[in-house]
């Protein structure tokens, strides 16, 4: 009886000491991809087109592939035209899953076409 007494006193004090709290840590590595922003019209989304070169199946040349992506961009601050990166996420809608990271280079605009 005394050993059991002993291991319960044992047991408690190790439960007693402070527990280190852990670092929370991104799961695996996070894809980002570069492109260029080919719609703003919805509300805090946009849509980035993409491009990649990949090798033909059968031949090895490499073809130019696009896909376009739509993003969250909480304070939509890109527009039409400007390069921009952006890094993959949880699904936050049917089709959204990516994040705007940040604009890369925003779109030139002319003012010569603006009547003043």
């Amino acid at each position: 009886m005394a050993t059991k007494a002993k291991a319960k006193k044992a047991t408690a004090a190790k439960s007693s000491a402070p527990r280190k709290i852990a670092e929370i840590k991104p799961r695996g590595r996070t894809q980002d991809v570069t492109g260029e922003v080919i719609s703003d019209k919805m509300n805090k989304t946009i849509s980035v087109l993409i491009f990649r070169r990949v090798p033909h199946p059968q031949y090895g040349k490499y073809v130019k592939k696009t896909s376009v992506f739509k993003a969250h961009d909480e304070k939509n601050e890109a527009k039409i035209g400007d390069v921009v990166r952006i890094e993959m996420c949880r699904p936050l809608s049917k089709t959204k899953r990516w994040k705007l990271m940040e604009i890369v280079q925003k779109a030139r605009t002319d003012l010569t076409e603006v009547n003043v």
